[in-house]
């Protein structure tokens, strides 16, 4: 389970405090600053990721279900800073779900949309993450090996959720690598810095795969961005994920 706290920090740290555009709360004569996210621009076109996955799909998944998590998201925390300022209580605890939901929703779909490129691109190839492959390679003996043992988690996941690949980032750690799932739009929180994830709702592949998520899945490593997975790695990417701000 998400700890509300957590995902509140998560989202604080990869972006700075701003007013709402053009919106300033008030109460009692106290305002509130709200960060306003907004939906990330894609690195490629709808259709440049097919046939592996669909224009179609990356229209209604981008424009519509990652737009609504940020919508929802913004709502909730306008309405939760007002409750803030008007002290009260249940009103905050009240929309902590929501807040968890929606932002972990946001956070996650914006890692999800780096992590993907066009089959057959520089980046979709595993050359480009040697640092990565290697460690890998060691973990799970093959890349092979990794890529049926993450299959296999993201496969046996029940109902919603997602399928990460993830490095300790705890100094102490090791920088081990492990393959974790979460719930439904949790994300991953804590020491834990994500490497690449694939998104196991069912609007990331229904209108194309059916039920067969077992050939979504397999499609998936076409079109995986192994670059932008292997900084992350590397720990050399421009930060974990900076969900857009108005």
């Amino acid at each position: 389970m998400v700890n509300i706290g957590n995902l509140w920090q998560y989202l604080a740290l990869q972006s700075p405090l701003q007013s709402m555009s053009g919106d300033h709360l008030n109460h009692t004569h106290t305002k509130m600053a709200v960060t306003a996210y907004a939906l990330p621009t894609l690195a490629f076109a709808y259709d440049a990721l097919e046939p592996h996955i669909s224009a179609q799909i990356m229209e209604l998944h981008h424009g519509k279900h990652h737009q609504a998590y940020v919508t929802n998201l913004n709502k909730a925390l306008a309405s939760h800073a007002t409750a803030a300022a008007a002290h009260d209580i249940a009103g905050q605890i009240a929309l902590q779900q929501t807040i968890k939901f929606n932002g972990g929703g946001h956070i996650n779909h914006s890692l999800f949309w780096k992590n993907l490129a066009p089959a057959g691109s520089d980046d979709a190839r595993p050359d480009a993450a040697a640092g990565l492959v290697a460690a890998i390679e060691k973990t799970w003996e093959s890349l092979d090996g990794f890529k049926r043992a993450f299959s296999a988690a993201l496969l046996g996941i029940q109902g919603s959720g997602w399928g990460w690949l993830v490095r300790d980032g705890d100094p102490g750690g090791g920088g081990g690598l492990r393959i974790v799932t979460t719930k439904d739009q949790d994300p991953v929180v804590g020491g834990d810095v994500p490497v690449f994830a694939v998104d196991m709702w069912e609007h990331a592949y229904y209108l194309q795969y059916l039920n067969g998520k077992a050939a979504y899945v397999e499609n998936i490593w076409n079109v995986v961005n192994w670059k932008t997975a292997g900084e992350r790695y590397l720990g050399t990417s421009k930060g974990r994920v900076k969900p857009e701000t108005r």
